[in-house]
């Protein structure tokens, strides 16, 4: 009994110590889809400011057109860095978390309200709508992606200065 005892624990032992060892992630986007991120946003973004450009509209309005996609570009990366934040232990205010959401959600429905309101054709409503959406998602996986290097990289040289 006393020599199952000790093997018993010996053995919580050994799980203890595999639960404090700190497992690194260290799987890194790959090349390919950190350039695929890029590469739609830079395309959701050109397409949209071409379609500014070539739009018959007052300059007023194609500022707001253009500021709306600057609000959301920055609206969604500050969602995505909360989160991320949140979810490293790191702290963030429920202020700053909700007001990247609101902002988020705002510039988006500002959007529907002004391609609602719009004298524009359905395919160039559509045609914004889109590049706006494609901006928006990119601009979230652009960020992940830099962050998920970042990380990594912090990670792996902590665990070659501990070896």
């Amino acid at each position: 009994m006393n020599y199952q005892t000790t093997v018993s624990l010996k053995d919580e032992e050994k799980v203890k110590a595999k639960k404090n060892v700190k497992k690194v992630y260290n799987h890194k986007p790959t090349p390919a889809f950190i350039g695929a991120s890029w590469s739609a946003v830079f395309i959701g973004m050109v397409a949209y400011c071409v379609g500014l450009w070539n739009a018959n509209m007052e300059l007023n309005e194609k500022g707001y057109y253009f500021t709306i996609l600057l609000f959301g570009l920055f609206s969604v990366i500050s969602v995505q860095k909360a989160v991320r934040d949140k979810l490293e232990g790191i702290q963030v205010t429920e202020m700053y978390y909700g007001i990247s959401w609101f902002t988020s959600i705002a510039s988006i429905v500002l959007l529907a309200i002004g391609l609602w309101n719009a004298s524009l054709e359905l395919s160039e409503k559509g045609f914004y709508a889109m590049s706006f959406t494609l901006s928006l998602f990119a601009a979230i996986a652009v960020q992940k992606n830099t962050r998920d290097v970042a990380y990594i990289n912090t990670e792996l040289e902590t665990k070659e200065n501990e070896d």
